[in-house]
């Protein structure tokens, strides 16, 4: 089934949020059906590598910039395999590109079978997603009939998206290889790992093996690698117990960086607590301390949950200067450390890239 973009205006559609809540508006890519949590991403631009961040799998995300397409798609800029995410929600659909395009933003969700909805007020929905919290919701398309109530229905009663392992869902299914030389071997588990930290490890002289999310620890360390790297991912890491587990199994025995998910993750496995943030951190302007030198960086973010209550193993190393949390941590006896944001700048800032010189320190100094 093939829409051109103005027919698909013509077919109606509404978001369904599970306080009750109802948005109406157009039909702007795959005429589907949906579930979703939806979240806010305030960015200004780089639309294409958010929707290809695997971290967004089982979301609806809700761009806050008023117009989106008008520089199309293209192969490039994408920062995994295909899109996880569930569905789109922008106010206004521009169908132009720019000489970089290979395909309009339409098509490009049309290709990929990704619902998304136009027309509406973002601004409006992202302040009662501030007010009320990220939120189960349904996305409908009317190619059939279906009320808002029914769509309020299905919203409460999907499944959510605490307690779900999601990283096995957006992981590869076999081990691959990134740039084939460098100084440091560096072994990274895939829990939706993005394209751009891999251009960033090889850019600080690391060739890089992926490993699927579950692959026990002694796989990755009879690679004989001098750092292993826990990447970002989707949903709650609370479900991510295998993960935990390898992480334990390799704290002491090699040099470990983490983002994102896998910053939450090695927490976890010190024995850090984790919950759920209000509406989460979703955009490339997040102001972060470090506390040891001083410094503040813009960064770019994409989560719903946060550290808390760090062990006497564990140093807080940065902090969100918009709430206080926990932005960063290192081990006080083991070479690891993590942090929350990510620091490979697509879509956002370059004010954290020195952390992979970090990393590189790190392994040099094992070496």
């Amino acid at each position: 089934m093939k829409y051109h973009w103005k027919e698909q205006r013509e077919k109606r559609a509404f978001l369904a949020l599970a306080d009750g809540t109802v948005f109406r508006g157009w039909s702007a890519g795959f005429p589907a059906d949906t579930t979703g949590e939806t979240v806010f991403n305030t960015g200004m631009t780089g639309y294409q590598e958010i929707l290809s961040d695997p971290s967004y799998a089982g979301q609806f995300v809700t761009l806050t910039s008023p117009e989106i397409g008008n520089y199309g798609c293209n192969g490039e800029d994408m920062e995994s395999r295909k899109p996880f995410l569930n569905g789109l929600v922008i106010h206004e659909l521009n169908p132009e590109s720019n000489f970089r395009a290979e395909e309009s933003l339409h098509d490009f969700l049309m290709r990929n079978r990704i619902p998304a909805i136009a027309g509406i007020d973002t601004r409006a929905l992202t302040l009662l997603l501030r007010e009320k919290g990220s939120m189960k919701s349904f996305l409908h398309v009317e190619d059939s009939e279906l009320s808002p109530e029914e769509g309020v229905a299905r919203a409460r009663a999907w499944e959510g998206l605490d307690g779900q392992d999601y990283a096995r869902k957006v992981t590869v299914d076999k081990p691959f290889e990134w740039n084939t030389e460098g100084k440091f071997r560096v072994a990274a588990y895939d829990f939706g790992i993005k394209y751009n930290i891999l251009r960033r490890m090889a850019a600080h002289d690391m060739r890089i093996t992926v490993f699927p999310a579950g692959t026990p620890a002694a796989e990755l360390l009879a690679l004989k690698p001098d750092g292993v790297f826990l990447s970002n991912g989707p949903a709650d890491p609370s479900a991510v117990g295998y993960a935990q587990e390898n992480i334990r199994l390799l704290l002491g025995k090699v040099p470990l960086m983490g983002i994102c998910l896998g910053h939450q993750l090695l927490g976890l496995a010190c024995g850090a607590k984790c919950a759920r943030l209000k509406f989460g951190h979703h955009g490339c302007n997040h102001p972060v301390k470090n506390l040891l030198t001083g410094e503040v960086a813009i960064t770019s973010q994409n989560h719903n949950y946060a550290l808390h209550d760090l062990p006497d193993t564990l140093e807080l190393t940065h902090i969100n200067l918009n709430d206080n949390t926990v932005e960063g941590l290192r081990h006080k006896k083991f070479p690891a450390f993590s942090v929350q944001y990510h620091p490979e700048a697509a879509p956002g800032p370059r004010d954290a890239d020195p952390l992979f010189a970090e990393f590189a320190r790190l392994m040099e100094e094992q070496k």
